[in-house]
């Protein structure tokens, strides 16, 4: 897909719980973390949905399944229901079912999402690979998920049985920390083999597809915290992506974006959605926002004026950006971070 190379995050004078009709919401780090509620997310998609706004939720953590993911979210005071909750297990399990004859059996490396998903799709888990498997599915399944699993997987994709995976996340938010994610587990699998899975989650196109099949969007926006899914994911999608800091991406990653990871928007949390944008304006001269301007010198990056620090870091992107063009920026930008307290 041929898309023009973003250099500015974009303004909106309507709120953007207006301008699109559908949100689709990552979880970890953008709804909750550690299973709590993140500040603003449960008031602020109550807002959202009261403007008009269908709100979806969009995950590559193929471990729980719908129904579980939306009683957790009304727990946290966000009403759910299954019909709202897409996860890559679904997506990877209509990968496969338009591959291998329904009914077929599928080696099911992962937990209960995966299962669900699959039976969903008229095809059979099973955990053995003796049980003459069409296919190999590789999911998250947690920290308990035994290391035999992937012996499991390892001896069937050796025979030729074709390999998939839900995600290929290296990492995974949790209560304590950032824990290893599915993709260092199909890292131990593709060691093993030598083998490459078929992958299905963000960013890449099945799960967007997924997504619009199952919610019917027209003007989506994708809301996320990381760059290389969700925000990559919007542009393979060929859709905006508002990108929110309350998750694992900081102000000196996103200013290093490269060209399919830099999002349309940029806000602190979730009230992102029920506000304008303000317009980033300048060019190579000096990039304004607010009541700051930003600039790209021969080494570093600049920061000038006052404000919102927000603003700041939408003048920085687009000096950063402009700087970079299709490449990568290269330039220091800690000092100019550090001025806006990010």
């Amino acid at each position: 897909m041929s898309q023009t190379v973003r250099t500015r995050p974009e303004g909106s004078g309507r709120a953007l719980s207006e301008a699109y009709d559908t949100a689709l919401l990552d979880l970890d780090g953008v709804v909750y973390a550690g299973g709590d509620a993140i500040a603003y997310a449960v008031e602020s998609l109550d807002a959202a949905r009261g403007a008009g706004m269908h709100l979806a939720y969009v995950t590559n953590n193929a471990l729980r399944t719908p129904d579980v993911v939306a009683s957790h979210l009304t727990e946290l005071g966000i009403p759910t229901v299954a019909e709202d909750v897409i996860t890559s297990a679904q997506a990877v399990a209509r990968l496969i079912a338009e591959q291998v004859p329904e009914g077929s059996r599928v080696l099911v490396v992962g937990g209960e999402g995966l299962r669900v998903a699959l039976r969903e799709r008229g095809l059979s888990p099973v955990e053995s690979a003796d049980a003459d498997p069409a296919a190999v599915v590789q999911g998250y399944g947690g920290p308990e998920l035994p290391w035999s699993r992937f012996a499991e997987a390892s001896y069937a994709i050796a025979r030729g049985v074709p390999w998939f995976a839900s995600n290929t996340d290296l990492t995974i938010p949790s209560a304590r920390g950032i824990a290893p994610g599915n993709g260092a587990a199909v890292e131990v699998v593709r060691i093993a083999t030598g083998a490459e899975p078929q992958v299905a989650g963000k960013p890449l196109p099945p799960m967007h597809r997924e997504t619009v099949l199952r919610t019917g969007a027209e003007r989506p926006l994708v809301v996320g915290d990381r760059l290389d899914t969700d925000i990559e994911g919007a542009f393979n999608g060929g859709v905006d992506s508002l990108l929110v800091l309350t998750g694992v991406t900081d102000g000196a990653q996103l200013l290093a974006a490269a060209p399919p990871q830099r999002p349309t928007y940029v806000d602190a949390d979730l009230r992102g959605l029920l506000t304008g944008q303000p317009p980033v304006t300048g060019d190579g001269d000096g990039h304004r926002c607010g009541g700051w301007t930003a600039t790209a010198g021969a080494e570093r990056l600049e920061i000038d004026g006052g404000g919102e620090s927000l603003d700041g870091l939408r003048a920085l992107c687009a000096a950063a950006w402009t700087a970079a063009g299709e490449g990568v920026c290269e330039l220091e930008g800690g000092k100019a971070l550090a001025r806006l307290g990010l």
